[in-house]
């Protein structure tokens, strides 16, 4: 089994990712995330805290950016990103994802969404074209607590490993 976090820094995929670990150190699965980075669209990775005020895209930096937020929660989980169009809508980034959790042959994939207390078809984020495969099931992360991510980071078996590795 493999699960997949689609991952863009927010809390709530930070929570996400957290939950991840701690079912997979349980069942002794691999984490993968997944962020989807538009080309060049310096605005979208300023709002999202990927690039500081006025710092110019450059894939490299975010990918890295995203890397080392993904290892401070889980340094075991495997990172992959997907370079999407400038523009893309969410409807084809959530289909990237998509993709990439089947191609990860994912068991389940956690959903960091804070609209998931509606129904899942609903949700106004990546999640419901993500949700809408029955390939896997879902988990939908809507709070960062309860869980405690830094106890968990801390008690985590993993975290005297590191990854240095990632993958596009």
């Amino acid at each position: 089994m493999t699960f997949v976090v689609p991952f863009d820094g927010s809390e709530l995929a930070e929570a996400a990712l957290v939950r991840a670990v701690e079912f997979a150190a349980v069942l002794d699965e691999r984490v993968v995330t997944v962020s989807a980075i538009p080309e060049g669209n310096a605005s979208y990775a300023r709002e999202r805290g990927w690039l500081d005020p006025g710092e110019e895209f450059d894939l490299e930096s975010v990918v890295a950016h995203l890397h080392e937020a993904v290892t401070a929660h889980a340094p075991a989980a495997e990172f992959r990103y997907e370079v999407v169009g400038r523009r893309a809508p969410p409807g084809t980034i959530a289909t990237r994802l998509r993709e990439r959790a089947r191609a990860e042959d994912a068991s389940m994939v956690f959903v960091g969404s804070e609209n998931a207390g509606r129904l899942v078809s609903s949700l106004g984020s990546v999640g419901e074209t993500v949700a809408t495969d029955d390939a896997y099931d879902v988990v939908i992360v809507r709070h960062r607590t309860p869980s405690k991510i830094e106890r968990v980071d801390d008690a985590s078996p993993f975290r005297g490993a590191k990854s240095d590795f990632y993958e596009g």
